[in-house]
């Protein structure tokens, strides 16, 4: 096949990305992502799909979609030069990814082409902070309703270990700790109760699926062990308690899960991480009306809590918001680390 000529999109799209990577504390993804642009001539078909991307690869995530496929064939053993990089056994980044990009470009198309996954239990740590509050100022355990499941690990949130500088929240003996930078004012300390979770994805892991763990491994960034440590834990939770999972439209699937009857003294929870920037704007419209519709009708013995851990619409920052209804309050809790390595808590 006739070699395809590096084009502005592709290689604006790979290098911007690295810079944040970079500035995120990966450089060996960064060094991926800068050696996949200056050697994307040798995989035409993964080229043009970065080229040809109808809407904005940033949200799509793209640059990490690409660097997922690489991941994957390395952990798969697939392109022993490319592996043995990722096992930090040479440091030739051009010559692996020009030698990976050549004979897998049709692997690393299709991997590109399917949805982001990366089920991050580290960002849960903000929803717990968030519903030890509302067990304060409540009294009610919770119901869990999320959006974008992913494979449903956060469903499990209650059965995790956090570290808050001296509180601990959650299940003080789970395998899966997590303990994140702290900034501002600690969370109160409270139980977190939940008496049903669910979810609801477009594409659902399956955690007992050898094939589905891989993917989500794969979103792992290489170099950063412990949370890849971390998600084998909750995905080992996970086969022990299956998450509640649904395999559709959340715009559809929502407003029917929040019609249903809500028990009195339960305070029912929407939460969704890193899920609206997939979203399109009337698909966006509809999920926050479905909430704010189900916000209505909450009264004081059947409340409702609408979570967020999303970027902001500049995409300047990621924030954790909280609306609760039947007030209609809102507000900012914490500016956080994409992935929950820190959380600059308002309260």
């Amino acid at each position: 096949m006739k070699m395809m000529t590096r084009t502005a999109g592709a290689q604006g799209e790979l290098r911007r990305q690295a810079q944040v990577v970079r500035a995120l504390g990966s450089e060996f993804v960064a060094a991926i992502l800068e050696a996949g642009d200056r050697q994307l001539q040798h995989a035409p078909q993964t080229a043009a799909v970065i080229n040809g991307w109808p809407d904005d690869p940033s949200s799509a995530a793209l640059a990490m979609r690409f660097n997922a496929a690489l991941h994957a064939l390395a952990r798969r053993g697939n392109d022993a030069r490319l592996s043995a990089l990722y096992q930090r056994e040479h440091d030739d980044f051009d010559g692996a990814l020009a030698g990976a990009l050549a004979a897998h470009d049709a692997f690393i198309v299709r991997w590109m082409r399917e949805p982001t996954q990366t089920n991050e239990v580290a960002r849960a740590a903000g929803f717990a902070a968030a519903l030890m509050g509302l067990r304060v100022s409540t009294g009610m355990p919770v119901e869990l309703v999320e959006v974008g499941s992913s494979c449903g690990l956060n469903l499990n949130l209650a059965r995790y270990r956090y570290e808050f500088g001296s509180i601990i929240g959650g299940d003080p003996a789970s395998p899966v700790r997590i303990a994140p930078q702290w900034r501002g004012t600690l969370p109160v300390a409270a139980p977190i109760e939940v008496v049903a979770a669910e979810g609801v994805d477009l594409n659902p892991l399956d955690a007992t699926n050898p094939a589905s763990r891989e993917r989500l491994l794969a979103f792992v960034w290489a170099d950063q062990p412990r949370r890849i440590e971390r998600l084998k834990a909750a995905l080992r939770i996970a086969r022990t308690h299956p998450p509640a999972l649904t395999r559709g439209d959340a715009t559809l699937w929502l407003p029917e899960r929040l019609a249903l009857p809500q028990d009195d003294g339960v305070c029912r929870v929407v939460f969704h991480s890193m899920v609206i920037q997939y979203l399109g704007a009337s698909n966006r419209a509809a999920v926050t009306e479905a909430i704010a519709a189900a916000g209505a009708r909450a009264t004081d013995r059947r409340p409702l809590a609408w979570l967020s851990f999303e970027w902001t619409p500049g995409r300047e920052r990621v924030a954790l918001a909280m609306t609760c209804w039947p007030s209609g309050e809102h507000r900012v809790l914490a500016t956080c680390h994409p992935y929950g390595e820190w959380f600059d808590w308002h309260g």
